[in-house]
């Protein structure tokens, strides 16, 4: 049987995170009341003209100078002509031919099973990036359509990819990037479920080894990261069932529902020509010099996986720790500054990825609202490693932290936390578990390090969790050394 790859390109739209909107100076945002964030331009009322929004502009060559893109050093605006109820002037202003940014790339990690050290990573090429104005939104009803004009007109950065990928996992792996890149940068919050990311997914396949592209089929209505996948994966297994079976794969528009699993066409497939694009007359084209560029150069911050090979050289914490961390950039700038106050970055890292976020998820907290801050939880780790309190000790005072904001040192005071066993008391409890497991005790005498773990726990137990962790481990040491 005939081999064949599937070819990928995603087109994925990116809401600007800007006050106003692209040619006005209303405002953007969301959740308002409908038709609420529109003025005179919005609705394209005679003898409106737009005016552009700056803002908008820097946010697109920010975001192409983090995907090392070539910045324009001229772009112009175009019409992007179609009718249709959700755009007010019957036309887009667009980019066409001269777009702000070209080429760049996303570095993807490449999907596999549960691992515990960094994968593969690849580069999946960008064909350009461009600015235009979103158009409005269609809320359907059972007998009519009502058309809401709050987001026509918010600033809109299209992301155009090479036909680079080949499987629905490298698709959510550079969505998933793309994602983590722009909520960096700040140029959106990228939330699928409020409009501000966006993709459709251009999809062929192509006998194995051949360089020319088959019929795409263009995905749109991909609603969320995972839809994208599904809806990726199901038409793959729907064009090569086709020409498998000697049919012929139609260029065309279909609709993916995400709850169902099922796409059903929309319609043919447009060509360029059918917008019949021509430069804005309202707009002048726009000159980006080497000043403009660095000044946002400057604002740019290290990139999500710059940062993660960083964090693991330098702090030496696992791929564990750092996967978690690095998604969030605000999660793993606490981190560093636990990690440089506490000097203790792996235990740092283990109570902000396991003890700090369940918190966080239990009290369905955002981390700016947290009480425990970076300070807090350095005195914390340092209380452990002082050998001051222990580990289910220090347990109870995260989440007395947590709930109070109160000082770790304050409240191992005020509870009586500190480690307070007698050297006596030690000696007899670590005696009494050696004793009472000689199994283990001949495994940590033959070489394997990790059984004296079975003597802690019981010393702890006995103690009341208040026994010194470090004086702990040195008298088991002492006391298995002497046979």
């Amino acid at each position: 049987m005939q081999d064949y790859e599937a070819v990928i390109g995603l087109e994925v739209h990116v809401q600007v995170k800007t006050r106003s909107k692209m040619f006005t100076r209303v405002a953007s945002g969301y959740g308002f009341a409908e038709n609420t964030l529109t003025d005179p331009v919005v609705l394209a009322l005679p003898g409106t003209l737009p005016v552009m929004n700056r803002a908008a502009l820097d946010a697109v060559v920010k975001a192409g100078l983090m995907l090392g893109c070539e910045i324009a050093p001229v772009c112009k605006w175009d019409r992007k002509n179609y009718f249709y109820p959700d755009s007010p002037k019957n036309y887009q202003i667009s980019q066409y031919d001269q777009p702000i940014c070209r080429g760049g790339s996303v570095e993807i990690e490449l999907p596999g099973p549960a691992r515990n050290v960094m994968g593969e990573h690849k580069r999946i090429p960008l064909t350009r990036i461009h600015l235009e104005e979103d158009v409005g939104k269609l809320n359907h009803f059972a007998r009519d359509s009502l058309v809401d004009f709050n987001r026509a007109g918010t600033p809109l950065m299209e992301i155009v990819s090479e036909p680079a990928m080949h499987t629905a996992d490298e698709a959510f792996a550079f969505l998933t990037a793309l994602k983590t890149v722009m909520v960096y940068g700040g140029i959106s919050d990228c939330d699928m479920e409020k409009g501000q990311l966006r993709c459709d997914a251009n999809i062929s396949v192509r006998p194995a080894g051949r360089a020319e592209l088959g019929t795409k089929v263009e995905l749109k209505n991909l609603n969320s990261i995972s839809f994208v996948r599904d809806g990726i994966a199901h038409e793959i297994a729907r064009q090569l069932a086709i020409v498998r079976a000697g049919g012929r794969i139609d260029q065309e528009t279909r609709d993916f529902d995400g709850q169902t699993g099922a796409s059903q066409s929309l319609r043919s497939k447009e060509q360029a020509h059918d917008y019949r694009y021509f430069p804005d007359p309202d707009l002048m084209p726009v000159k980006v010099d080497y000043a403009w560029k660095e000044r946002l150069r400057a604002t740019c911050p290290e990139l999500p996986f710059e940062k993660q090979r960083r964090l693991q050289g330098q702090y030496q914490i696992p791929y564990t720790i750092t996967s978690v961390l690095v998604p969030d950039r605000e999660l793993s700038d606490y981190f560093e500054a636990a990690a440089e106050l506490s000097g203790q970055p792996q235990a740092a890292g283990n109570w902000v990825v396991n003890d700090l976020l369940r918190e966080l998820g239990h009290a369905r907290l955002p981390l700016g609202e947290c009480k425990v801050r970076p300070g807090d939880l350095a005195g914390l780790v340092r209380l452990v490693s002082s050998g001051t309190i222990g580990t289910p000790a220090a347990r109870e005072v995260f989440a007395e932290m947590f709930r109070s904001g109160e000082k770790p040192e304050a409240i191992v005071e005020r509870k009586g936390l500190k480690a307070a066993a007698s050297s006596d008391e030690l000696e007899r409890w670590c005696r009494e578990s050696v004793a009472g497991d000689p199994r283990a005790a001949s495994e940590f005498r033959a070489g394997k390090e990790s059984a004296i773990n079975a003597f802690k726990g019981p010393v702890m137990r006995a103690a009341k969790g208040k026994a010194n962790p470090k004086a702990v481990d040195e008298t088991l040491r002492r006391i298995l050394a002497q046979g």
